[in-house]
C-alpha cells in the first residue's frame, strides 16, 4: 500500500492539518499514528478544494498552443458552423496535438475530468473522435475523458451522419450527442427518434445541445424529458446550454424543475458572453443536476476560453451576480460536484474514505478562490501530485519532489 502524507493543508478553510492518503484515498485527517513508510508532500498551509470537472468542452476545435486564428463575422448558428468547418480545413496541427495541449492546460488548472464533445459529420468522418481519444488515452493517468459523438453540422440534414455516429460509438466515443432538433434539423420528433433509438441500442448516455430559446426550446426540453422516462433512461440524458430555461421564473420554472428532476434529466451551462445561464439555484432546489463547462476554447467560434474551471466558476458567479460566500461557494459546487455527478465520478468532499482528488490553492475560503482565480500550487490525482504551479509534473520530477529528504 502506498502512503502519502500531505502536511499543513486547510480543509473547509480551517487550520492547517496533515492528511494521510493511502492508495489514492484519504485515509486519515490529523492522523494519530503513521505507517512505517510514507512519502511527504508539503502543503504549505494552502486551501484544499475538490478538483473541478469540465462537463462540456470541444477540444477537437481548439487552437490552443497554435498561432493566432482570426475569426470571420457570423451572426447565426449556421454561420458559426460553416465558419468552423472552413477554419478547421486550414489547421495544420492534427486534432490529437491540439486537443492534447488543451487537456494538459486543463490538468494544470486542476481539472479532474472532462466531457469532450467531438464533431462527427461526413466532412470530418471519425478523424476528430480518433484524435481526441488518442489524446485522452495518452493522458489517462492525468485526466478522465468522456468523448461525445456530436453531430455539429446537423443529423437529419446531413445524410450519412447517423451511420457515422453509430460507428463512432464503437471507435472511441462514450456518449451520443444531439443538436437543436428544431433549430438545426427542423424536425424535433425525427431527430429525437434517431437519438433515443441509437442511444438505447448502444446503451450509451445522451447529451443534446439545445440553443433554441422561447416556447420552441421549452417544448423540446419537455419532449426530451418525456422520452427519457419512456425509454428508461433516467440519469443518462443531459441537455446542454438549455438557454430557454433562463426565460422561466416563478411557477413556470418550478414546474420545469419538477419535470426535469422527475425524469432525471441533467443540465450543463457555460456562462458564455451574453448567452443565458441556466438558473441552477432554483432548479437545484427541485433536485435537478446542473454542471458547468468551458464550451469552446480558442476555437473558430470564440477567441476566449482557457480550459480553467476555476475561472469558469468565477464567470458563473459573475454572470449570476453572486455576492455572498454561500452564493460564491454554490458556483464552485456546480463546477466540482455537479460535474463529477454528471460524469459518474465518485464525489469527493475531502473526508476520510473519499478519493484524494484535490487542488491546493492560496486563499482563505472557496469564496475567495472563486473571486481571485488563483493557479493551483498543487494538483493532486489519486494522492499523486500531477501538476505544480501551472506546470505538469513528469514521473521523475514527481519522485524527486515527494522524497525531498522526507521519505521515511
Amino acid at each position: 500500500m502506498t502512503h502519502v502524507l500531505f502536511t499543513a493543508i486547510r480543509l473547509d478553510g480551517g487550520q492547517p492539518r496533515d492528511v494521510l492518503v493511502a492508495d489514492g484515498r484519504i485515509a486519515a485527517i490529523a492522523p494519530p499514528a503513521l505507517p512505517e513508510e510514507y512519502e511527504v508532500v508539503d502543503g504549505g498551509g494552502a486551501l484544499a478544494l475538490p478538483s473541478p470537472v469540465d462537463a462540456h468542452i470541444h477540444p477537437d476545435k481548439t487552437t490552443w498552443g497554435q498561432s493566432w486564428l482570426s475569426r470571420t463575422p457570423a451572426s447565426t448558428l449556421r454561420g458559426l458552423i460553416d465558419g468552423d468547418v472552413a477554419a478547421r480545413a486550414g489547421m495544420a496541427a492534427p486534432v490529437e496535438e491540439r486537443a492534447g495541449a488543451l487537456m494538459d492546460r486543463a490538468v494544470t488548472r486542476g481539472t479532474r475530468a472532462m466531457r469532450a464533445h467531438v464533431d462527427v459529420a461526413p466532412v470530418h468522418g471519425l478523424s476528430n473522435v480518433h484524435g481526441v481519444r488518442a489524446a485522452a488515452s495518452s493522458r489517462a493517468d492525468l485526466l478522465d475523458v468522456q468523448v461525445v459523438a456530436f453531430p455539429q453540422l446537423g443529423l437529419l440534414t446531413e445524410p450519412g451522419t447517423a451511420e457515422l455516429l453509430e460507428k463512432a460509438l464503437s471507435e472511441g466515443a462514450d456518449v451520443l450527442g444531439g443538436l437543436d432538433p428544431v433549430g438545426v434539423d427542423g424536425d424535433m420528433h425525427g431527430q429525437l427518434d434517431v437519438l433515443f433509438g441509437l442511444s438505447e441500442r448502444a446503451a450509451v448516455p445522451l447529451d443534446i445541445h439545445l440553443h433554441d430559446g422561447g416556447p420552441a426550446g421549452i417544448e423540446q426540453v419537455t419532449e426530451i424529458a418525456r422520452r427519457t422516462v419512456a425509454h428508461g433512461m433516467r440519469g443518462r440524458v443531459t441537455v446542454s446550454h438549455a438557454f430557454c430555461l433562463a426565460d422561466l421564473e416563478g411557477d413556470e420554472l418550478a414546474r420545469m424543475g419538477e419535470v426535469l428532476a422527475g425524469a432525471g434529466v441533467s443540465l450543463t451551462t457555460c456562462a458564455l458572453g451574453a448567452d443565458p445561464v441556466v438558473p441552477f439555484g432554483p432548479l437545484g432546489e427541485h433536485g435537478v443536476l446542473v454542471a458547468a463547462g468551458s464550451d469552446g476554447v480558442r476555437d473558430p467560434w470564440t477567441p476566449f476560453g482557457d480550459g480553467d474551471m476555476i475561472t469558469r466558476a468565477h464567470l458563473l458567479a459573475y454572470r449570476t451576480d453572486a455576492r455572498t460566500d454561500t452564493e460564491l461557494a454554490a458556483c464552485y459546487a456546480v463546477v466540482a460536484h455537479g460535474g463529477a455527478a454528471l460524469l459518474g465520478l465518485e464525489r469527493t468532499e475531502l473526508r476520510v474514505g473519499d478519493p484524494a482528488d484535490f487542488v491546493l490553492l492560496p486563499g482563505d475560503s472557496v469564496a475567495q478562490v472563486v473571486v481571485d482565480r488563483p493557479v493551483p500550487s498543487l494538483v493532486v490525482r489519486g494522492g499523486r501530485v500531477i501538476a505544480r504551479k501551472g506546470q505538469l509534473v513528469d514521473g521523475r520530477q514527481q519522485r524527486d519532489r515527494l522524497v525531498e529528504g522526507a521519505s521515511r
